[in-house]
């Protein structure tokens, strides 16, 4: 065999033989193609691509055609001299002839198995629909507990909810039948009394105390449900999972959601303007306009509110940046502003918060007491939050997934927007700290807490590690918020079990004649509303001092952890109640208000 032959002749065809008649010693003949005569195709017909190297002659003769096929007519072969530049791979052979009824035309056989497109990872961070439901699946089972934590907070009422309620009341009566508002309660709501307390008081209307604290409930879900929807703008599933876990324990959260005051609303409609914020950040500028209106309503329900709106304006400015660059986000930042003022100005709301926020009395409790209070709620959060904003000016992403799209950020911008968020969380301490009081600092520190969430939830991933590398530690972490959680809301909730004995002891000292002087404003109104009038029942702030002399007032009493305690009014009156003679002491009943030990005195006219 020549050495040149397995470069030609097919594997699959007979071997070649020796034909000794040949000139040539290096010419092979096919036999099964002695009979076929080759020659040069004609242009319209397909050609078959075969032929011989350049210096071998193609054979005279070959085989029979194949079966179903027309042979060609024998032709004077080519000659083609050895190293001409002629190449016999020109020439081709050709069939002409068609298929037999019995052969099919031959198919194309497809593979029974192709190997698929390997991505570079094995999963993607890109959004889909199952990651989706994961999420929502674990948000409503934070939600649910959430809702448990609350639900199991059920006492009687505390002052500041008997307050609300009282006015709500009146309110509700207003807008029924036109019924004249005239408890002297109205300041003392924490925001204007024509909107939550009206709520408040049809819900009392249909099912008391409980439908006021399920409406409560309510709001507070939803605004635990937005700042999932926030976070994961924001960052990713993992992060808004952690954030919203993380602040559904708050002994704040859990308190205010079960409480009737207007911090669960406001709440809602903050985390509300916050959602409106995010999902508006590469829409046109003036699309942020939509949250103006909300984040108004917010400081009108609950003036506390007031102080976190700065925070939406820099998050306005911060999330439209790296989409629009810096003239677009300041410009966006700007208008919301502009537009949330002119509607506190045009309403009035802004009146009323410098006079009662802002302005409001001192008290006489230390600075150290108050901060000390703020770390034991809210400590371990806000160190949280502290450590995913460091987490995240060091590095933007963890690297889990090398196929995210993303516009990039400098940590710069990063800082200022992590910086922005953690010292809201410290606006209501350093408030009350100002203002020498810790009343409702537990309901009011959620504000800050709640736009701070997000960074606390990036400190819990970032504390677990890319691909759950240190889980237990984030389960440590959750675990012990929520059990301070549980801890310091039951002890706040134990703190009003004695509201109920205070109504038991005045209803049998009252009737709907006479005169009472309290200190525990709401409580005795609205426990005995079917036995005297709201209008019966006058403020230990606005009591005189000469009528207490005169034994003008049928009942007294007197609250050792008030706001007034230890004021000189309320000093004056207990050395008039003393020197005046005519007043016995009934009843003192231990309590606990802002974790401080109190006693309410009752004095009745002898």
């Amino acid at each position: 065999m020549n050495e040149q032959s397995d470069s030609w002749f097919s594997p699959a065809s007979p071997p070649p033989h020796w034909d000794p008649e040949q000139a040539d010693p290096n010419r092979y003949v096919d036999p099964a193609l002695q009979q076929v005569q080759y020659r040069q195709p004609a242009a319209h017909q397909q050609p078959y691509y075969g032929g011989y190297p350049d210096h071998q002659a193609a054979p005279v003769a070959y085989g029979a055609p194949a079966p179903g096929m027309d042979a060609i007519p024998a032709q004077a072969p080519v000659a083609t001299a050895p190293g001409s530049e002629s190449n016999l791979y020109e020439h081709q052979f050709e069939y002409q002839g068609h298929y037999d009824a019995g052969h099919q035309a031959p198919v194309e056989e497809k593979p029974a198995y192709e190997i698929p497109e390997i991505p570079e990872t094995g999963w993607s961070a890109a959004p889909s629909r199952r990651r989706r439901w994961i999420g929502r699946i674990l948000l409503l089972g934070v939600l649910a507990m959430q809702a448990l934590l609350s639900l199991r907070l059920s006492d009687s009422a505390s002052p500041e909810e008997a307050v609300n309620l009282v006015v709500g009341r009146q309110q509700y009566d207003h807008l029924l039948d036109g019924t004249a508002v005239t408890t002297d309660l109205v300041d003392r709501v924490p925001g204007s009394a024509s909107l939550y307390p009206a709520l408040a008081g049809a819900a009392d209307h249909l099912g008391g105390l409980t439908a006021v604290r399920l409406l409560s409930l309510v709001f507070t879900l939803i605004g635990t449900a937005l700042l999932y929807s926030v976070t994961r703008r924001m960052f990713n599933e993992r992060v808004a999972a952690s954030a919203a876990a993380a602040y559904a324990v708050l002994q704040s959260t859990v308190v205010v959601g079960y409480y009737a005051s207007p911090d669960a609303l406001a709440l809602m409609l903050v985390a509300f303007a916050a959602w409106i914020v995010l999902y508006t950040d590469r829409a046109p500028v003036f699309a942020v306009l939509a949250a103006a209106p909300v984040a108004a309503l917010a400081a009108a329900v609950n003036h506390t509110a007031v102080l976190v709106l700065p925070t939406l304006l820099l998050l306005a400015v911060h999330t439209a940046w790296p989409y629009k660059g810096p003239a677009q986000g300041i410009l966006r930042g700007g208008m919301l502003g502009l537009a949330t003022a002119a509607l506190l100005v045009v309403t009035g709301v802004f009146t009323d918060i410098s006079d009662s926020t802002l302005s409001r009395g001192q008290g006489s409790e230390s600075t150290t007491d108050i901060l000390s209070l703020s770390l034991q709620w809210s400590g371990l959060f806000l160190l949280l939050a502290i450590g995913g904003s460091i987490a995240w000016v060091r590095r933007e992403r963890m690297n889990e997934a090398v196929d995210v799209d993303s516009v990039p950020g400098s940590p710069l911008r990063r800082a200022a927007l992590g910086l922005t968020l953690c010292a809201t969380a410290v606006l209501v301490p350093l408030l009350q700290a100002q203002l020498h009081t810790s009343a409702g600092m537990f309901r009011h520190i959620a504000f800050g807490l709640l736009l701070a969430a997000p960074m606390a939830g990036l400190g819990i991933t970032r504390m677990i590690g890319a691909h759950f590398r240190h889980p237990q530690l984030g389960i440590l972490v959750w675990v012990l918020m929520l059990a301070l959680g549980i801890s310091q809301s039951a002890d706040r909730s134990e703190s009003w079990a004695s509201s109920g004995s205070l109504a038991k002891v005045l209803s049998e000292h009252v009737d709907g004649k006479g005169t009472y002087l309290t200190a525990v404003d709401g409580l005795p109104q609205y426990y005995l509303d079917a036995e005297t009038s709201p209008g019966q029942w006058t403020s230990l702030r606005e009591g005189k001092v000469a009528d207490v002399t005169k034994g003008r007032y049928g009942l007294i009493v007197l609250d050792t952890t008030s706001a007034a305690a230890g004021s000189a009014r309320d000093k004056a009156i207990t050395q008039a109640i003393r020197a005046g003679g005519h007043y016995r002491l009934i009843a003192q009943l231990p309590h606990r208000d802002t974790g401080k030990a109190g006693v309410y005195r009752v004095y009745v006219k002898q």
